[in-house]
C-alpha cells in the first residue's frame, strides 16, 4: 500500500552538487582539559563531588535564601552573619573560573 507521500517519502533524496558537511576536528591531544575522554576518571571524580557539595549548600537554609545572589556573596554572607559556612565550599569557589559554577541551582529556573 502506497503512503501520501509516495517513492519520496519512502527513500531519502540526495542533494545535487555533491555539497557534504566537513567533519567535526578531534580533541586536541596537547590539552587534556579539552577532552572528556582524556580526563582521568580520578579528575572527573573530584569535579563531580566538588559540584555536589556546592549544590548541598545551595540548598541549605540555614544560610539564607540563594535567589539573586552568587554562590560566593551567599557565602561570605553567611561568614559576616557568623553562620559558619564550609570551608570546603569556599575553596571551590575560589577555584571557580566560570561563571555558570559560581550561579545557584536555581539561577535561570525560577
Amino acid at each position: 500500500m502506497a503512503s501520501a507521500g509516495g517513492i519520496r517519502g519512502f527513500y531519502r533524496e540526495k542533494k545535487k552538487g555533491g555539497v557534504t558537511k566537513p567533519s567535526p576536528k578531534p580533541y586536541s591531544t596537547a590539552d587534556p582539559a579539552c577532552s572528556p575522554v582524556l580526563k582521568s576518571a580520578h579528575v572527573q571524580g573530584q569535579e563531580k563531588e566538588a559540584e555536589e557539595r556546592l549544590r548541598e549548600f545551595d540548598m541549605d537554609m540555614r544560610y539564607g535564601p540563594c535567589l539573586g545572589l552568587t554562590r560566593t556573596e551567599r557565602w561570605n554572607r553567611a561568614a559576616v552573619m557568623g553562620l559558619n559556612p564550609s570551608p570546603d565550599v569556599e575553596a571551590i569557589l575560589l577555584k571557580c573560573s566560570s561563571s555558570a559554577a559560581l550561579e545557584c541551582l536555581w539561577e535561570g529556573r525560577v
